[in-house]
């Protein structure tokens, strides 16, 4: 079955993991195992995309908030969408660039326009190491160690609403995933590090692996669970509701106590003090 063609754009927060790891497999799907051209039609990626344009797309694959496309010859394009990065996807032929268009990329089907990436550059494979060894484990990851994002968080005096959106403690945690997850876990946000427990620890991983699983699934964040899924609209007509994010001064959907924001380390931070009390 087709995946649907989407538009990944977040104009409230930086993209958060599920979302990269879709676009991977979706890549994948769409434009690996054959050769594709790329240009930049922005020119800000002309010398890059010259290094790949024509050889095949092995895999794509991502960790946390990058993405890599592995091109047969061990040259790797590395792309993080940042706050304002977007991939848009299209049956070929794709009609003229619109906009700041930093890659193009052009498959036997289909084709891809990158826009306002923080980063899009070629790397060599080894180099993919050196930006795996600043990032977390990824809880999209079969290989994701846990063990090592616990020992972080366990040994910090940083509060855990911080932590979670640390992309060295854990890798792919967004904004929204970190104020959900606390609150499905009844965890005050501002709690050090070192009074998580390990069985509060292992819960909340447990889920975070499933709904972020759901997310790449299904192409949004879904955290609200079904019997509490009613009352108040979301924050944003076509997204899930939440039970805390972006919902400042409403009523707790369980509680009715009004859902507290406060800035933590230049983020917003979205909690209900009774049930995350």
């Amino acid at each position: 079955m087709p995946w649907p063609l989407e538009r990944y754009a977040r104009l409230d927060d930086m993209p958060e993991g599920h979302t990269l790891h879709r676009l991977a497999r979706q890549h994948q799907r769409r434009f690996g195992r054959a050769p594709v051209v790329v240009s930049s039609p922005q020119g800000r990626f002309e010398a890059g995309a010259a290094m790949v344009s024509g050889h095949v797309l092995k895999k794509a694959t991502a960790w946390g908030k990058h993405l890599f496309h592995h091109y047969e010859g061990g040259r790797v394009v590395h792309v993080h969408l940042g706050l304002y990065g977007t991939f848009t996807e299209k049956p070929v032929p794709l009609p003229l660039p619109v906009g700041q268009v930093r890659m193009r990329m052009l498959g036997a089907e289909y084709g891809t326009d990158l826009r306002g990436p923080t980063v899009c550059e070629v790397i060599e494979e080894p180099e993919i190491a050196d930006v795996i060894a600043k990032l977390g484990p990824d809880p999209l990851r079969a290989d994701a160690d846990a063990e090592l994002a616990w020992r972080r968080i366990s040994k910090s005096r940083r509060p855990i609403g911080a932590l979670l959106m640390d992309q060295a403690v854990m890798a792919g945690v967004g904004n929204v995933y970190r104020s959900e997850l606390l609150y499905r876990h009844r965890i005050d946000p501002l709690r050090p590090g070192t009074t998580i427990t390990a069985d509060e620890f292992d819960a909340m991983w447990t889920d975070l692996v499933a709904l972020m699983k759901v997310g790449v699934r299904r192409g949004k964040i879904i955290v609200v669970r079904p019997e509490h899924d009613g009352g108040a609209p979301s924050y944003r007509q076509g997204r899930p509701r939440t039970y805390v994010y972006r919902r400042a001064a409403e009523p707790c959907r369980v509680c009715g106590t009004g859902v507290r924001t406060t800035v933590l380390e230049g983020r917003n931070l979205f909690w209900c003090p009774t049930c995350q009390s």
